[in-house]
């Protein structure tokens, strides 16, 4: 007979907020790049190589900021989510990570992937190495301490015309992959009138920004309405697992048999590809289970 499941759901309990995840969206010359240097710290990973002109490498400078570009590797998603895993580890000053462009990152990614195959790609085979990285890059992302900012192109959004039922442009959205919007907590339409810049919510989780209202983006703006003393509050590392704790685990591994399937739930429960990226708490429960196992 089977057993009946378990109910898995807990408790809800209260959650401290913390920096935000958004992504930034809209055409050339709106002042994306501007706005997000007036952010705390940047840490910013310039794909386009724009940022390299001396006004810009100023302003960052004056906020306290690091630039990286394609010469350092921006244009490299296992360098850049390499960068990524080691702001998340390591004791750093920065306080914001900005994407500029994520639209470069992704596209430059399914280019040479395109190039790679040839007459071989159909079907959007040279698409899927590109939608890989950014699941890896995203699932790094939500575990790492820092304010982050996407940056992307505008492109034109297509769907069905309600009064003619023919696929018609109904809109723009970000070019870049079609999950990540739906991945982050809030997206923003960047526009300019005059010489003001707009922000338009597209889509949002944050009470601070309600879907479909306008404001005025500059930071003074954004940090009334999410909470400047969460965006500029200190970083705090994961306390990664180690090598010890590791070598207890494959140690245990060798006497106990665990299926790859048990394994790669587990892998994906802690957001982790190796034992290695795990911190030391979720280690240690895995020691924990293999020992009870044991006994």
């Amino acid at each position: 007979m089977t057993a009946t499941p378990k109910l898995l759901a807990r408790k809800p309990k209260p959650v401290q907020q913390g920096h935000f995840k958004a992504l930034f969206f809209g055409p050339s010359g709106v002042g994306k790049t501007w706005i997000s240097l007036d952010f705390p710290a940047p840490y910013y990973l310039d794909t386009e190589g724009g940022a390299d002109l001396a006004h810009y490498q100023k302003k960052l400078e004056n906020a306290g900021g690091a630039y990286m570009g394609p010469e350092e590797g921006s244009l490299d998603f296992a360098t850049v989510i390499g960068q990524v895993k080691a702001l998340a580890s390591q004791p750093h000053q920065f306080k914001t990570l900005i994407f500029d462009s994520i639209t470069k990152l992704f596209q430059t990614s399914v280019a040479n992937e395109a190039e790679r195959l040839g007459d071989k790609d159909a079907f959007g085979a040279s698409k899927k190495p590109a939608v890989a990285a950014m699941r890896s890059l995203v699932m790094n992302i939500m575990k790492l301490d820092m304010n982050v900012i996407f940056i992307a192109h505008e492109a034109t959004e297509w769907g069905l015309d309600a009064k003619t039922g023919q696929r018609s442009e109904i809109g723009k959205t970000a070019d870049c992959w079609d999950k990540l919007i739906y991945e982050l907590d809030l997206t923003v339409w960047v526009q300019k009138r005059g010489n003001s810049r707009i922000g338009i919510v597209r889509k949002s989780r944050l009470t601070g920004f309600p879907e479909g209202e306008s404001f005025a983006l500059d930071y003074t703006e954004f940090g009334e309405r999410y909470g400047k003393d969460f965006i500029e509050a200190e970083v705090i590392p994961l306390t990664l697992a180690t090598p010890e704790e590791v070598s207890e685990v494959k140690r245990l591994l060798e006497i106990i048999k665990v299926s790859e399937e048990e394994i790669a739930k587990g892998f994906t429960k802690a957001s982790v590809d190796s034992w290695e990226e795990m911190t030391s708490e979720q280690i240690q429960k895995w020691t924990t289970y293999l020992k009870k196992k044991l006994n």
